[in-house]
């Protein structure tokens, strides 16, 4: 299957885009995506162990089974003052 990955800020940074895709097999979870991604795209490799997944607009967890229609968004960190 192959999905979309929305990324935001420091992300989109570190791959110089809004969204990229990714194809897996079918069933593959939260997790497997995760770790698929730095072997696609390197630079994200240090900024994943602190993103969260949202997968249709709710926060996912990493055994949560991917469909190939789903919206997947990773989110960094958010700091304010």
């Amino acid at each position: 299957m192959t999905v979309t990955v929305e990324l935001f800020a420091m992300l989109s940074q570190a791959v110089n885009a809004r969204e990229v895709t990714i194809t897996l097999p079918d069933g593959a979870t939260v997790g497997q995506l995760l770790s698929h991604l730095p072997k696609t795209y390197p630079a994200l490799a240090p900024l994943l162990a602190s993103v969260s997944v949202a997968v249709n607009m709710s926060y996912a967890m990493v055994d949560d089974i991917l469909t190939e229609n789903d919206q997947i968004a990773l989110i960094p960190p958010v700091s304010g003052g």
